[in-house]
Parts: structure tokens; C-alpha cells; sequence
């Protein structure tokens, strides 16, 4: 048995605003010590549950803020950017299931953090179905027939993933107050409840189905201002919607949709106020 992880930061156990989460804030190098070790309990669990390999994939911002020296030994690491799948680095058919561990919830949801890939963004949608990160990276899960087994972070995100996927586990590290402020377990009590979690959800693997995305997705993006969606529209194959922030991509897979969303809001990031 083989288990994915993708680890964001928001989620973490604790961590309730930007001062943790941004490398060039005051809280950062304590953030990283905190995420290294709530991703430890996770990979420690599912090793003692059986697990051949366990691979962790860094999946905040630059994507390289868990500490490899102090990560478990029989861990893979995958750090650092540009990746061409970013959050889903190194996901393909042989693994048994995914584990996503710090996440959070979409963009213009209640949730500490909330947002979705970069702060361009309003809505993704695949055809009509409107989600946020967790959404996009659980149906790049689905086209390799991986069921997202396990999700934490807040007690929004787990309401949001037990909303995408059926029968998901979900672990609640922290509940949300305000979207800068939270009430959270300790980081051992978190770790004690993710083990739990891991066990529980290996259990109830068989339950859990991939997220199968449509054969030929459409790829909708809404942002926040008519700056962002031009950048976005000059990625050859997109169609921006007239009297709309919205540009649409039609994708020949969920592998295509997942990049032309990885360029779009890149593009889309670029915009300034000026």
C-alpha cells in the first residue's frame, strides 16, 4: 500500500493568520516546526497501519517550508517549485489513496485563510460544479482513480470535504472564529487525533470512491477584478465571458485543466492596482 500526502499550511494545528503562514512574517520558522510535525504523526501512522511508501508533497506557497532534516526518515519529500502539478506533485495510478493535511476552505467561504490557489480568484469551476483547491486537487486525484481518504485542517474544510467527497474522514484540528483567528487543539492533541484519523481512515478505504472528474472538463476561473481575467485570456484557448470575470478553458482531460488553472492564475497574479 502505497499513500500520497499533500500538505498545505493553513490547516495546521495553531496557525490562525498570515503572520505563520507568509516566510517573510514573525511566525513563519515557528510555523514550519509546527507543519513538520503534525505531518510526522500522519506519516508515522500510516507506516504503522502498513504502509509500503508514504510520499509528501510540500504544497504551500514556495512549497518548500517542511523541514527535511527533522522529517520522518522513511518519508519522501518532494520541495521546492516550479512543479508542473504543484500541490499534486508526483501523484499517479499506484497509490492506494491520498491524504490532504493542512488544508483549508475555498475562497469566500467562512474558514481561517480561506482562499483558493492565489487571492485572484473567486470561484474555479469543472463544467458546473463550483469548488476551490481541495476540489481541483481531489479531482486529479480521481483521474488516477485515487480516493481522498483523509482530510484536516479546520472545522470548515472538513464540512467542505465531506461535502465533495462521500465517506471521507476528516479530522478537525481547529475550529474557526474569524477568518484570522481560530479555537485549536494542541499540536500533541492534533497528533493524537490525526493517528487516530489515519487508522480510521484506512479502515473505511473501501467506502471512499475517487472523485472522477468529466472525460473533457471545462475549466471556468471567476476573479475578483476584469485586470485579472485579461492576463488569464492571454493563455492561448481561453474564452472570456463577456460582462463577466470569468474565462473559460476546455480542457481535453483533468490533467489540462489542472495546468491551464496552475497558468491562468499565475497570469492572473500579475495584476496590480496601479
Amino acid at each position: 500500500m502505497k499513500i500520497y500526502m499533500s500538505v498545505d499550511m493553513e490547516g495546521i494545528t495553531g496557525l490562525p493568520d498570515a503572520s505563520f503562514v507568509d516566510r517573510g512574517k514573525q511566525n513563519y520558522e515557528r510555523a514550519r516546526k509546527i507543519m513538520t510535525d503534525e505531518a510526522n504523526y500522519v506519516i508515522q501512522a500510516a507506516f504503522d497501519y502498513g504502509a509500503e511508501e508514504v510520499l509528501v508533497n510540500d504544497s504551500h506557497s514556495k512549497m518548500n517550508n517542511l523541514l527535511i532534516d527533522e522529517i520522518h526518515p522513511d518519508a519522501l519529500l518532494i520541495t521546492g517549485e516550479v512543479k508542473p502539478f504543484s500541490m499534486m506533485q508526483g501523484l499517479n495510478d499506484t497509490y492506494s489513496g491520498a491524504f490532504f493535511i493542512g488544508y483549508h476552505t475555498r475562497a469566500g467561504q467562512h474558514g481561517v485563510m480561506s482562499h483558493s490557489m492565489v487571492h485572484a480568484v473567486r470561484n474555479f469551476y469543472i463544467n458546473d460544479h463550483c469548488i476551490g483547491e481541495m476540489g481541483m486537487n481531489a479531482y486529479l486525484a480521481g483521474y488516477y482513480g485515487v480516493p481522498v481518504l483523509l482530510t484536516s485542517g479546520d472545522n470548515q474544510a472538513a464540512a467542505e470535504a465531506e461535502k465533495l467527497i462521500p465517506y471521507v474522514t476528516t479530522a478537525v484540528v481547529k475550529e474557526t472564529i474569524s477568518r484570522s483567528s481560530v479555537k485549536s487543539l494542541t499540536p500533541k492533541k492534533a497528533g493524537q487525533l490525526l493517528t487516530e484519523k489515519v487508522k480510521m481512515a484506512l479502515d473505511n478505504r473501501h467506502l471512499t470512491e475517487p472523485l472522477i472528474p468529466p472525460e473533457k472538463p471545462e475549466l471556468t476561473i471567476e476573479f475578483n477584478n476584469s485586470g485579472q481575467a485579461e492576463w488569464a485570456n492571454l493563455m492561448p484557448g481561453t474564452k472570456w465571458i463577456p460582462g463577466t470575470t470569468k474565462v473559460r478553458f476546455q480542457a481535453k482531460d483533468m490533467k489540462e485543466a489542472y495546468q491551464a488553472m496552475l497558468v491562468m492564475t499565475e497570469l492572473a497574479a500579475l495584476t496590480t492596482f496601479s
